[in-house]
């Protein structure tokens, strides 16, 4: 993941020898805040409030959901991450041991949050593909060892350039000293670009057996329905089928697109001239991008939203009938003569029961 940066440390490289590089390195960290920091603060919120919801609702407490919470915490480190990537293309006075933590943890973050969106992925794929055997499948007997799979593969791949120790005494810190290129171009086109392939043909099969449903519920409909107008349950489903194709191409178009483009132009420009702006800005907007997936995909689901509107409409519903109750206790003594006040409405307490009458209730509600 952050095999972009490389590129703008050749590019940084180049404007060191120019008198102008103290500008222009102050251009690109001005670029590189306000382009990262909205998104990483997007990304970091929306996490916090999907995993807020999804803890607190104990419906959602099954194997597919923990899943899903342990991608929402991978992206969350991924969001944290997110302003530290273009800036690995600045060389940096630190010791070895904080160069290759400065480098690593971005890289193992990224890795994480790919890793474990495949596995949710895979899981969903498994329980559409195969209902009648996701209960004995291993994605759900076995669920806790593949949320450990996606949190150890990425640490173990992430620790691979410690292998290719290139470090020299009293030498900076640099993006080309941690990563060689070998394991930049295993990283890309080994995991990477394969992972996002195999998410994309998982989502086209799982399309494909709800569209074959659809066409069978149809079927079925015209059976019963012979020489009616469609339904309204057909148009509901049909709605549905075409929402969830148009979602799914607007996450590839718009968010995995561009983060591939950034992958393949961050390796071709390692040989090449090209811009260290335009890299700044391919970086941040391919990494937040992908970063923004497990987003959407929370909020295309009202199950993980659903705890904060209850909680908005016990505190809306509180609040109005708190008002209700006020003004209906307030209209009596401004309206009556004084004197012949009713004694429900001056002491509503006083009631059968202790509580309002029924007229009452409905008026305060």
């Amino acid at each position: 993941m952050v095999l972009t940066a490389r590129p703008c440390q050749k590019a940084q490289r180049r404007g060191e020898s120019s008198p102008d590089a103290p500008t222009e390195n102050k251009m690109q960290k001005l670029l590189i805040f306000w382009l990262s920091q909205p998104l990483s603060a997007f990304i970091i919120l929306a996490n916090i409030f999907i995993i807020i919801g999804i803890l607190f609702n104990r419906k959602l407490h099954g194997t597919t959901n923990w899943f899903f919470l342990s991608l929402l915490f991978a992206d969350l480190l991924a969001g944290v991450a997110l302003p530290y990537v273009p800036e690995l293309s600045f060389e940096k006075d630190l010791d070895y041991h904080s160069c290759f933590f400065n480098h690593v943890a971005p890289n193992f973050f990224f890795l994480a949050f790919l890793a474990n969106l495949l596995v949710v992925h895979y899981a969903k794929y498994v329980c559409i593909i195969h209902p009648l055997r996701y209960h004995c499948s291993w994605v759900n007997r076995w669920a806790s060892l593949y949320i450990l799979l996606a949190w150890t593969a990425p640490l173990i791949f992430a620790c691979l350039p410690l292998a290719w120790n290139q470090w020299k005494p009293h030498a900076n810190c640099s993006f080309s000293l941690v990563f060689p290129i070998p394991y930049l171009y295993l990283e890309t086109y080994g995991f990477l670009i394969p992972a996002i392939l195999a998410m994309t043909f998982m989502c086209i099969q799982v399309l494909c057996v709800a569209r074959r449903q659809l066409k069978n519920i149809t079927k079925l409909l015209h059976s019963v329905n012979q020489g009616q107008a469609p339904s309204e349950l057909e148009q509901q489903l049909e709605l549905r089928s075409a929402k969830s194709i148009a979602s799914m191409s607007l996450i590839f178009l718009v968010c995995w697109v561009p983060y591939i483009a950034c992958l393949n132009i961050s390796l071709l420009s390692i040989n090449h001239k090209v811009g260290p702006l335009l890299l700044i800005i391919v970086t941040c907007i391919g990494t937040g991008s992908a970063a923004a997936v497990p987003i959407i995909l929370s909020f295309s689901n009202r199950q993980y939203t659903q705890f904060w509107m209850d909680m908005a409409t016990k505190v809306c519903g509180g609040c109005c009938q708190r008002q209700g109750c006020r003004e209906r206790r307030a209209k009596p003594k401004a309206n009556l003569p004084q004197g012949h006040l009713c004694p429900t409405e001056a002491n509503p307490v006083e009631a059968p029961g202790g509580h309002l009458p029924s007229s009452e209730a409905a008026n305060c509600l």
